[in-house]
């Protein structure tokens, strides 16, 4: 019975935010084991600088596309494959695990497929918004701008259940509010970047996405949009 019990967290998950947790953790697993000269040789310490150099994302990449009109693998793919390239292990593990987390339960409401939807596109509005307001060159690196995405799709579901229980739907919002909150915190305290551009991005991205991906889609929204007037 205890064997159940503990594997059934696993079982619920789905299989492709598994896969988008496990991408993010083989990479960083990949740069610990280099690093530590357990693989690649010496020119594994480097794979880290390669693999951003090689899948990260710039403010360059969007104008090699735009403005150059390079529209080979090599830059689009980077506009998806930046979220699996973390900075460090720390960011690599609170961006596994809130996949996990927020997966599981994006996935209950949604189904696998249409979160890798959200989670794809939240990513590539994230990078495209970046690369257009950002000055510079600083590379957007790890899985925050998607996970944002997921955090918009689950504050939409927690809006419609908040509506559906005669509540106050505003409290949808606590989440994103305190985690912008310690964010600017964390900004004053130790400088902060410019990725927040990105990832509020990837929120919005996420929480409209919601609307048509949801169970009922826009026939849902405009129901309770007619039921609160």
């Amino acid at each position: 019975m205890s064997n159940n019990m503990s594997e059934k967290p696993i079982n619920d998950l789905s299989p492709v935010v598994i896969g988008l947790a496990l991408l993010i953790i083989g990479a960083e697993a990949a740069f610990q084991l280099a690093n530590a000269g357990l693989i690649g040789g010496p020119r594994g310490l480097g794979w880290r600088m390669e693999a951003v150099g090689r899948f990260g994302f710039s403010p360059a990449v969007l104008d090699r596309v735009l403005v150059q009109g390079d529209w080979s693998v090599d830059m689009l793919m980077r506009f998806v494959t930046y979220p699996f390239v973390n900075g460090e292990i720390v960011q690599s593990a609170f961006c596994a695990a809130l996949t996990l987390a927020l997966g599981k339960f994006t996935s209950e409401y949604f189904g696998g497929l249409k979160v890798l939807v959200i989670y794809l596109a939240s990513a590539i509005a994230g990078a495209v918004v970046y690369g257009l307001l950002v000055t510079g060159n600083a590379p957007l690196l790890g899985g925050f701008t998607p996970v944002y995405g997921l955090i918009g799709a689950y504050t939409y579901v927690l809006w419609l259940r908040l509506g559906q229980a005669g509540e106050n739907q505003l409290m949808a919002f606590r989440l994103i509010g305190f985690l912008l909150a310690l964010q600017l915190g964390f900004g004053l305290i130790f400088g902060a970047g410019q990725s927040w551009i990105a990832e509020l991005t990837g929120f919005a991205a996420g929480f409209m996405l919601a609307v048509p991906l949801a169970p009922g889609g826009w026939a849902m929204l405009l129901t309770r949009v007619r039921q609160r007037s």
